[in-house]
């Protein structure tokens, strides 16, 4: 990394951090898809503005304080190759920001387009009362629900402590204790009997193959987070099982498989999943109702070696 004392000015160190990133060969993905907003983005958090340009004076002169944090930032971004929200604490998933660690994933799910758009057309917003999210992590999802939903009462769920503590500290920054609720389970297996009008779920979904080929900033995530067996499905296999249990009959199930899809269709050839089209081009997000799940629940069964 090349070391400098001091910048003219914010839009010089904002160059300077890029030119590093790239020299680098950083891998982008968790926020921004390139050195130089990953730059303005980290340049703007040492100096505590926004970095959308619209609060970000460019030419500022900056302190000889701002210039040390600003090259121990970038310095850390490279040679540990960490995830720059972990480095700021802040990530934000359907225009909310969320406090992560290395105790969660960084939010990042197509799904947050579904939140915003209150689930429709696939279920009536007056028909929901009760959501379950499964594998909540930061509780990105649980939250984002219930801030566009205010009607209804979220059930978080996840088997990692560390991720439940991440959780329940946004939950109290966003004041939403009484309408968010968080259970340690593995998937549904320790949750109480209760009925629910959506089952959304972004479970770990990275095949083996995927896992030994992810980049390095992925593999600061905790793998716990992503590896889901040979064909990253060992965990959606359970989901599909056992969801109908839990679901509504007018309920849906809404599940994250990313690159896990053409081995869940050829898995379940015979089940019309519906894949989810989203503006920003994500795919990778099947739903199915209520009455599929029970029309094919030995089929589910029979996937996890169960006898009909």
């Amino acid at each position: 990394m090349n070391q400098r004392t001091t910048f003219s000015s914010a839009r010089e160190a904002v160059q300077w951090a890029a030119d590093q990133f790239d020299a680098a060969k950083l891998f982008f993905g968790h926020g921004t898809d390139n050195a130089w907003d990953e730059a303005a983005y980290l340049v703007a958090h040492v100096l505590q503005v926004p970095w959308d340009y619209a609060g970000f004076d460019v030419d500022a002169v900056l302190t000889a304080a701002h210039q040390q944090a600003i090259q121990k930032i970038v310095q850390t971004r490279i040679e540990q190759r960490m995830p720059a929200p972990y480095l700021t604490h802040e990530a934000w998933f359907a225009g909310i920001p969320f406090y992560v660690d290395e105790r969660v994933l960084v939010p990042r799910s197509p799904t947050a387009e579904l939140i915003h758009d209150q689930f429709q057309p696939w279920i009536d917003a007056n028909d929901m009362h009760h959501v379950l999210d499964i594998g909540t992590g930061s509780g990105c999802i649980a939250i984002a629900i219930a801030h566009y939903l205010p009607n209804v009462q979220v059930d978080a769920c996840d088997i990692s402590d560390g991720a439940l503590a991440v959780a329940q500290q946004n939950i109290q920054r966003h004041h939403l204790q009484d309408r968010v609720r968080l259970f340690k389970s593995d998937l549904l297996d320790q949750l109480p009997a209760k009925r629910y009008d959506i089952i959304i779920s972004n479970p770990p979904y990275v095949d083996a193959h995927d896992m030994a080929e992810l980049p390095a900033e992925y593999q600061r995530e905790p793998s716990l987070g992503l590896a889901a067996g040979g064909d990253g499905l060992d965990l959606v296999r359970r989901i599909l099982r056992d969801a109908v249990d839990y679901l509504q009959p007018h309920g849906i199930l809404i599940v994250e498989v990313g690159n896990s899809e053409i081995a869940l269709a050829e898995t379940f050839p015979q089940v019309p999943f519906t894949w989810l089209a989203f503006e920003q081009g994500d795919d990778g997000v099947f739903l199915l109702d209520a009455v599929l799940l029970r029309q094919y629940h030995d089929v589910f069964r029979a996937a996890l070696g169960e006898e009909p």
